[in-house]
């Protein structure tokens, strides 16, 4: 067998439609991803850079429309318009289909990254790498991993060009004496870019993709990343504003998880959000301000930090503080500072297990005093398994004094078994539970009855699959503010559309 063709199926960017063959081949060491554009004469080739010109002339671009997300859209439209146009005038006799599809390639040349619009397209990539001119793009996609493209970036100044243009739409330069560029796609698509010689082969391009449609803790639910025993603790401590730290290896989805247990936060409730990338993305009723840091100009001026932010924060009078990730002690500081004064705080961290967590934010570089950390509640652990292409969440852990009251020591609550695939209870809790006494007045029963009324209205939002951000938001809302009514909708087995309108429901 030379060749097996794995999968295929179609993407479409900007009315451009592409075919998508994953085969593996004897001759490769790893599955190749052939994208299969429709084929373009070379006096049609021609005809397209006037067309380019013609377009330049008619719609001048503006820096700052670049960097809004529905200006991108508006503009976009303008060209698709304009571009069909002249294209109907210089070439009458070409089919309606084949205009349309020069009009969408030029439109992924001026204003993106070209071929490369197709790749970001393909919802089932989550990285799209470069490594240089005389190598394929690579992509990671979430079913093979990491495959092997059949395209090819012509030559080093087109990479050049591509980071270059990412950087000038936010305010960022790249060149010989500043080599690196961090930086974001108005879509959320995370970049970065090193030239040569830093990087000795060949400049290169990182894209990691952000997801077009968020997650919510439907989607987390179905795909048994967490159970809706776990999820109802989890928003019972959010509801009474208990700390809580989410971390894991890199990409086991703390931020997915965070974001999506955001939508627990009561919407009377003020929340600040503090990330370099913006990734945080909650509910559009909720009141939210997001914040997010700016790295300094070539002069090395006007940087705005997470410290700068944080501080800032605490002037806002937020009743939430949602951090993209503590990296710092001065951060970690500010933040644990924050928890102490009375403000209920969310972050992420790197580390692999809840005693991992623990031990980093004990000793350097955050090296935190360990009666700082008295104030942190929980732990939530992110895992990947790499070899099944799944994330589950592997811990949920509280911090309780040690032994004799010497320091703090880790009580799991919550384990993920991957024998049975299956998230399951430790030991009962004693310090969440004791607050929560403490704070509501419940007792244990009661406690338990709120439990299992959370559990009902998780899997009811499962069966009918709302899985909106808008409308996991509104149920939630809704909860808060009317929960006899929703627990009624919930036990008669109602469709959502009773609560929630069709447009949210559909996103």
């Amino acid at each position: 067998m030379k060749e097996k063709l794995l999968e295929k199926y179609v993407i479409v960017a900007d009315n451009v439609s592409g075919g998508v063959e994953i085969k593996k081949k004897e001759t490769e060491l790893v599955p190749i991803y052939e994208l299969k554009l429709p084929s373009i004469e070379p006096g049609t080739l021609a005809v397209l850079g006037k067309v380019k010109e013609l377009l330049i002339a008619r719609i001048p671009l503006k820096t700052t429309e670049l960097l809004d997300v529905s200006a991108i859209q508006q503009i976009k439209e303008k060209f698709y318009s304009h571009g069909l146009e002249i294209i109907k005038k210089q070439l009458p006799t070409l089919p309606a289909k084949n205009q349309q599809l020069l009009v969408g390639l030029l439109i992924h040349e001026m204003l993106g990254l070209g071929k490369i619009e197709m790749l970001l397209a393909d919802g089932q990539l989550e990285e799209i790498v470069i490594n240089s001119s005389t190598d394929h793009i690579w992509v990671y996609h979430k079913k093979y991993g990491w495959l092997k493209t059949n395209i090819v970036i012509p030559s080093e100044s087109d990479i050049l060009n591509y980071a270059a243009s990412i950087g000038r739409k936010v305010g960022r330069q790249i060149t010989t004496l500043s080599p690196l560029l961090d930086a974001h796609l108005p879509t959320g698509d995370r970049i970065n870019a090193t030239l040569f010689p830093i990087s000795t082969r060949g400049n290169t391009l990182t894209i990691r993709k952000f997801r077009r449609k968020p997650w919510t803790i439907t989607d987390l639910i179905e795909n048994k990343t967490v159970s809706p025993e776990v999820t109802a603790l989890l928003w019972l401590t959010i509801q009474y504003e208990m700390n809580m730290i989410i971390s894991g290896g890199t990409a086991s989805g703390k931020t997915s998880f965070l974001n999506v247990l955001m939508s627990f936060i009561q919407p009377n409730n003020r929340i600040i959000s503090i990330e370099q990338t913006r990734e945080i993305q909650l509910p559009s009723f909720l009141h939210w301000v997001p914040l997010t840091t700016r790295e300094p100009n070539p002069e090395g001026k006007g940087e705005v930090s997470m410290l700068d932010l944080l501080v800032n924060s605490l002037r806002m009078r937020p009743d939430r503080i949602i951090v993209g990730e503590i990296r710092r002690s001065a951060e970690a500081e500010v933040l644990f500072e924050a928890m102490h004064t009375g403000h209920s705080v969310y972050a992420t961290l790197h580390a692999d297990t809840a005693e991992q967590t623990y031990k980093r934010m004990i000793n350097p570089p955050i090296d935190l005093p360990e009666s700082m950390l008295e104030a942190l509640h929980l732990i939530s652990v992110c895992f990947r398994d790499r070899r099944k292409g799944i994330r589950r969440v592997l811990q949920i852990a509280e911090l309780i004094p040690g032994e004799e009251g010497k320091g703090l020591k880790i009580n799991t609550l919550f384990r993920w078994k991957p024998v049975k695939d299956e998230i399951i209870k430790q030991t009962e809790s004693y310090r969440v539970a004791d607050e929560l006494r403490l704070h509501t007045g419940m007792n244990d029963k009661e406690i338990s009855s709120d439990i299992q009324e959370k559990i009902k209205v998780l899997k009811w939002l499962v069966e009918n699959k709302v899985d909106t951000v808008d409308g996991v938001g509104m149920v939630v809302s809704e909860y808060y503010t009317n929960k006899e009514e929703l627990l009624k909708i919930v036990e008669k087995k109602l469709k959502p559309e009773k609560i929630i309108p069709v447009k949210v429901l559909k996103g």
